[in-house]
């Protein structure tokens, strides 16, 4: 499969910034996602800078983009390296991508893979004219019309060596080409147009006219002669089944039926017997003792029923009462659960971004970055310009991108000994400017400044 390494230095940019057209096209995408969560940009902005760039993705262009969304330049490399329609080599005018997975591979994508190889050479290798390169990929989707190749933007289906290589002469010469399937097939059809459910009776109602009518022909020929009326087929079954299982759910419910009666209460008043048998009686009228016949007491068991009005009567609680809680006072402050793990700097952070969305509620959804910090904090102090020019590489601090590196020089921080003195009102000020509520707090961005600034221990 391919190599996912970035081109040679020799072959590198030295820069790369979006056209001014395509700038305010990023915004836009940037603009649909919520605040704090413009990385979600990062598939599209790099798209746009491979296909501004002449079809690949230079470093240079990875790193413009990480400093667009606030991302630290590995993240953004990351996503440009998983994913093969990003092309991290210059390629041809025409690039080919092979599809080389299972259903391409059976249906004759090593044929393609071979022919490109004898004609244009390894993947990856740009032709002499500048014209095609190509690379095998993982499955583009188009299986049912397996072997494919995606060249730039468009899908070329059900090829052969031959039908690649006419394509390719075509593309060359500037000739027109059809997109899509290369022997006529519509869409995923199967491979020589549909040959199921094809029967009209399936839509015509022939064939549910005629079960009908062979059902009513064997109803008719069941029936007996002397009497027209009776009923025949499955009716019949049924009558002669409810005359002696009147409901196949509850057999015997409500019916008298030919079996032992039990010895119920009901049924021994009925015969002018007692109710209750007198040793059942007894049973049931022993406290604390099991009411199984014949049973001796069981070791523990009170001399009277435990109950209710006894508990009650000595003092105790009753069982419903057992375990009530009083109600708090509405004014009351709840009780607070137990810590459930959570460090204290997770805690901090999570307290701090209640807090700040608290706040944010209040205000316009138009509102500007400045006017949301200055609704949570202070902004912290800052200085016109770094000390003697040379200011401190704030990226050395984990969580700090080129991107928020370059924000806060915007702000007049320059130094970790600037950041290693914030105060908890100015903190909260960066952390909603910047768009992270709570993150200085996870990732301690004023500990870790006291360290590199020598100021804290």
């Amino acid at each position: 499969m391919a190599n996912r390494r970035l081109a040679p230095a020799s072959e590198q940019p030295a820069s790369f910034a979006f056209s001014s057209e395509n700038a305010e096209w990023a915004k836009t995408q940037i603009a649909k996602y919520p605040e704090g969560r413009q990385a979600s940009a990062v598939i599209p902005l790099l798209w746009k800078a491979q296909e501004q760039n002449g079809g690949w993705l230079p470093r240079a262009a990875i790193e413009a983009v990480a400093a667009e969304l606030g991302m630290p330049n590995i993240r953004v490399l990351e996503v440009a390296t998983f994913y093969t329609m990003f092309a991290l080599e210059p390629v041809g005018r025409y690039w080919i991508q092979v599809c080389g997975t299972v259903p391409c591979d059976s249906c004759g994508a090593r044929g393609l893979k071979e022919m490109l190889q004898a004609r244009l050479g390894p993947p990856g290798h740009v032709s002499a004219d500048g014209t095609f390169s190509w690379l095998e990929v993982e499955c583009l989707g188009a299986c049912c019309n397996a072997p494919m190749v995606q060249i730039n933007q468009d899908y070329y289906e059900d090829l052969t060596p031959e039908t690649l290589g006419q394509l390719m002469d075509d593309l060359a010469a500037g000739r027109p080409v059809k997109i899509g399937s290369q022997t006529g097939r519509v869409s995923s059809e199967p491979l020589g147009g549909a040959n199921t459910l094809i029967d009209p009776t399936l839509y015509d109602g022939s064939r549910v006219g005629a079960w009908r009518k062979r059902f009513e022909e064997a109803g008719k020929a069941e029936e007996p002669a002397a009497n027209p009326v009776s009923k025949t087929g499955e009716a019949a079954a049924s009558a002669q089944q409810a005359a002696t299982n009147p409901k196949p759910a509850r057999p015997d419910a409500g019916r008298p039926v030919e079996r032992t009666v039990s010895d119920a209460p009901a049924q021994r008043a009925a015969n002018g017997e007692e109710p209750v048998k007198p040793e059942d009686r007894a049973d049931a009228a022993e406290r604390g003792r099991s009411t199984a016949k014949h049973g001796a007491a069981r070791p523990g068991d009170a001399d009277v029923l435990d109950s209710p009005a006894k508990r009650v009567a000595e003092g105790e609680p009753a069982a419903g009462e057992q375990g009530h809680q009083e109600a708090p006072a509405r004014d009351a402050v709840p009780q607070q659960p137990e810590a459930s793990g959570a460090s204290e700097t997770e805690v901090a952070a999570e307290a701090e971004e209640a807090r700040v969305a608290g706040a944010l509620a209040a205000l316009p959804k138009d509102a500007s970055p400045e006017q949301k910090a200055d609704a949570v904090g202070k902004r912290p102090p800052g200085l016109e310009g770094a000390r003697a020019g040379q200011p401190d590489d704030l990226t050395r601090i984990r969580g700090i991108g080129p991107g928020n590196s370059q924000r806060l020089n915007g702000l007049g921080i320059y130094h970790f000994d600037q950041i290693a003195v914030w105060t908890r009102d100015e903190i909260a000020w960066v952390g909603t400017y910047l768009a992270f509520p709570g993150r200085i707090d996870r990732e301690d961005w004023v500990g870790q400044a006291k360290t590199l600034s020598g100021t804290g221990a």
